[in-house]
């Protein structure tokens, strides 16, 4: 069966200025999952009261800090960061820390910033071995949305996956950022789909909700449940208009995967 994943911090926003409240407003709307991004900038106590309140699960979180991977400076910081991210992601039953690679090192040779990636993933794994969190590095693209982005290849991402080689550490795919770089999701992830620890979805142009755009979403996400993806698919999308609308036009664009 299909699992959406409503992201808070992109629906109901309208509507409330409370993310424990949009939990609430994401179980009204038959949501059985939600996620967001920071957690240190949220009351963490109402969190949890409105994951047990609703029985809404929380499919992922984002790993803090934010840090420019490519660089090997920054990787202490960070994993003591994902040290914290983790005990959050535990106490809220969170699978899925999502990270980024930070931007491109213009004066540093690709090669170098692509070890340096490697190698704090592999000490990533160290810090969630045994923990049942796994860490989704989140490849994006640079056309529209993140100038100067280091990982727009999903193809490298998934190379980068093979190098690392451990269960704690995946990607979190996402389907617009793919295929605004004009990616063909099928053909570029082939028979690595186990490295998927997270989807998201939107539409293009405006990262909108599916349906409003030119995107065929269908199909890939057909494609990867085949393949024996069974996690949550994020939706991670503005809404043109209300969310309970937006909600409804995404349902009819995905309906065939909706069905029982």
């Amino acid at each position: 069966m299909t699992k959406l994943s409503a992201c808070i911090e992109m629906l109901f926003k309208a509507e409330s200025s409370d993310p424990a409240q949009r939990i609430h407003l994401a179980k009204a709307e038959g949501f059985e999952a939600v996620e967001f991004w920071l957690w240190s900038n949220k009351d963490l106590d109402a969190i949890e009261r409105a994951l047990d309140q609703t029985g809404v699960k929380l499919a992922g979180i984002v790993a803090e800090p934010f840090a420019k991977l490519t660089n090997p400076k920054t990787h202490d910081d960070f994993l003591r960061g994902l040290e914290q991210s983790r005990d959050v992601a535990l106490r809220l039953g969170a699978p899925v820390l999502i990270c980024q690679s930070g931007n491109n090192r213009l004066l540093v040779d690709r090669q170098r910033q692509r070890d340096a990636l490697t190698l704090v993933l592999q000490r990533a794994a160290d810090v969630l071995a045994g923990s049942g969190v796994k860490l989704g590095l989140e490849p994006l693209n640079d056309r529209v949305d993140h100038p100067l982005y280091f990982l727009t290849s999903t193809s490298e991402a998934l190379d980068i996956m093979d190098a690392v080689d451990r269960p704690e550490i995946g990607i979190t795919y996402d389907l617009y950022h793919s295929m605004v770089m004009g990616e063909d999701p099928v053909s570029v992830i082939g028979n690595r789909g186990r490295r998927i620890v997270h989807l998201h979805i939107a539409d293009h142009p405006g990262r909108n909700q599916p349906g409003s755009g030119q995107l065929d979403l269908l199909t890939p996400l057909t494609a990867l449940i085949a393949g024996g993806y069974t996690g949550y698919i994020g939706l991670e999308f503005r809404p043109t208009s209300d969310t309970k609308t937006a909600l409804a036009e995404t349902r009819a664009a995905l309906a065939p995967l909706m069905a029982p």
